[in-house]
């Protein structure tokens, strides 16, 4: 029997949003904005919604924006919309591929995803959900050539794909950025800053533990003795170089010297809402996501909002 999904729930299962009714199979030879119509044409048939029209448009602008591939194989195209109460998905398979990007290979899984507005975490919840699908390669290929929709609808109920309790730092950090090692010199945070234009670099020691951040900030003080900081007026000076002996000792000052211990961190098992907390406690726009001591990923302020309330 179908479960009635009306919002996610703890051990809510992935396949209780859809049925064998929302599924299309061996949808070949299509573009991704006529599928993507034909699926919405199927929900409307299984559940009465009439805004087609409208939630099309949703869609496409969400994928011309950016798209939507998951993982090889894999597309889950989505909208956030006001005039829903309750999630919608459904799934479509195809053999030879559906073109989603033009840099990235055709998908062969496709699953569309229409979301209400006030649960903002669901599209984040899913993909988590299908996190043994996303490994897997070869798994869209495979539940491609299957042969009904109740065999796919099977593939779903058996893969024991369920959305977790709450979306986590895992699910929205960034898991490639730069990093600098504590016994690199100067010259190379200086150079990492000019050639990324980052405000601060994460520092690891030599077992990858997270040991502190370098900051733009730090180079300067570095430029400046400490006596001059305490001066409102530095034009008397002007004349004066502190900058020269930078230059001179650039690869002789070490990070370990001039880094900074304190910085905001979770771990990577933590709820959205604690990476939100420690940046407001921290009163910073920049969240390290540590795995144990060892730094995993990193969650900049615009990537949270962007995560969280828009994606």
């Amino acid at each position: 029997m179908r479960k009635t999904a009306t919002q996610s729930k703890a051990n809510l299962a992935l396949a209780s949003f859809f049925s064998a009714d929302d599924i299309l199979i061996r949808q070949d030879g299509v573009t991704r904005n006529k599928l993507i119509r034909d699926m919405l044409n199927l929900m409307a048939a299984s559940h009465g919604i009439t805004e087609t029209d409208d939630y099309y448009k949703a869609v496409i602008d969400r994928e011309d924006a950016s798209d939507t591939v998951v993982s090889r194989g894999i597309a889950i195209p989505h909208a956030r919309l006001d005039n829903i109460q309750r999630p919608y998905i459904a799934v479509a398979t195809s053999q030879k591929g559906v073109l989603f990007a033009e840099d990235k290979p055709p998908v062969h899984l496709i699953l569309l995803v229409l979301i209400p507005n006030d649960q903002p975490a669901l599209y984040l919840q899913i993909i988590r959900a299908m996190t043994s699908i996303l490994r897997d390669h070869s798994a869209a290929q495979s539940v491609a050539q299957l042969n009904s929709a109740e065999e796919v609808m099977r593939f779903f109920e058996r893969g024991g794909m369920v959305l977790p309790d709450y979306v986590c730092a895992a699910d929205i950090m960034d898991s490639t950025f730069d990093s600098l090692r504590n016994n690199d010199n100067l010259k190379a945070a200086i150079d990492c800053f000019i050639a990324k234009q980052l405000s601060e670099i994460p520092v690891l020691d030599r077992d990858g533990d997270m040991v502190g951040i370098v900051s733009a900030g730090a180079l300067l003080k570095v430029c400046l003795p400490e006596y001059l900081l305490w001066m409102a007026d530095l034009s008397p000076i002007v004349n004066f170089e502190p900058f020269t002996n930078v230059l001179r000792n650039e690869q002789n000052t070490w990070l370990s010297e001039i880094l900074s211990p304190d910085f905001s961190s979770v771990q990577v098992s933590s709820p959205a809402i604690s990476v939100a907390g420690e940046m407001t406690r921290q009163n910073t726009s920049t969240c390290y996501v540590l795995n144990g001591k060892k730094l995993v990923g990193i969650i900049d302020l615009p990537l949270f909002l962007n995560k969280i309330f828009r994606e």
